[in-house]
């Protein structure tokens, strides 16, 4: 029990996950075998918010194919834009060396990218072609790490070199993710990941996060990848900008 007096959440939570992973695999590999992408890893992404109470509100228009470039709060970013968008994610390639989250990452298509090895872009650039042709849409967090979510970390434009040129025909959007409560949200330091995961598991009141689909880049916004980090950056502060106004408010 801790000292708010819900330590009985958690676990409830965690049992009702376990048992909708079991469900969702199940059918997973039941429809394995149909043609397109398999439908369930967003359902079960989806299915995770929903368990853990977040309460997610959309502005604008969730695109129908896209990628998408975000600022990065929480682990609940990534349910959040799959339940939304129906997203799969680029990744860092440090995931694959945890087996369970490695498998659950591939059956949702992730595409793992490897940012220290310059020489592997040319074969991101193929991964991430074929994953949007794949899912429609695609997510990738540009910041590289979770920051506070009340301000942003610099764009690291080097993370968007495997789209330097963008896919023909494929917007490049940028999403902000807005939680009210980003202070007792933010997975930031040396917070061990279980701890944060746990710590949100455990609240009484609900996770509320606005997704805000921005208008795509354009024009001089897409001439490389560091006019496209100048611009996906101004986009975000001045949204999460009026975003906090309007919390205070």
């Amino acid at each position: 029990m801790t000292k708010d007096g819900w330590g009985w959440r958690a676990p409830v939570r965690l049992a009702a996950m376990a048992i909708w992973l079991a469900a969702c695999v199940t059918a997973y590999y039941l429809l394995a075998l149909l043609p397109g992408r398999n439908p369930v890893p967003p359902v079960f992404l989806a299915g995770l918010a929903f368990i853990a109470g977040v309460d997610i509100r959309i502005e604008g228009t969730a695109p129908r194919r896209a990628m998408l470039l975000a600022n990065h709060v929480s682990w609940i970013d990534i349910p959040a834009l799959a339940a939304t968008a129906r997203s799969a994610f680029v990744a860092h390639d440090g995931l694959q060396g945890h087996p369970v989250l490695r498998r659950l990452c591939e059956m949702n298509d992730t595409v793992f990218i490897a940012r220290s090895q310059r020489h592997t872009v040319s074969r991101q650039v193929d991964q991430i072609r074929a994953a949007i042709d794949e899912c429609d849409v695609l997510t990738l967090f540009p910041e590289g790490t979770t920051g506070p979510g009340t301000a942003l970390l610099p764009i690291k434009s080097s993370l968007l070199s495997a789209i330097d040129p963008p896919p023909p025909d494929v917007p490049v959007v940028p999403v902000l993710l807005h939680y009210a409560q980003a202070a007792d949200i933010a997975w930031v330091g040396d917070e061990p990941g279980v701890d944060n995961f746990l710590q949100i598991l455990r609240r009484a009141r609900p996770v509320e996060l606005t997704v805000h689909f921005l208008r795509p880049l354009e024009g001089e916004e897409l001439a490389g990848r560091k006019a496209m980090a100048a611009a996906v950056e101004q986009r975000l502060a001045a949204a999460l900008g009026l975003a906090n106004k309007a919390t205070k408010a």
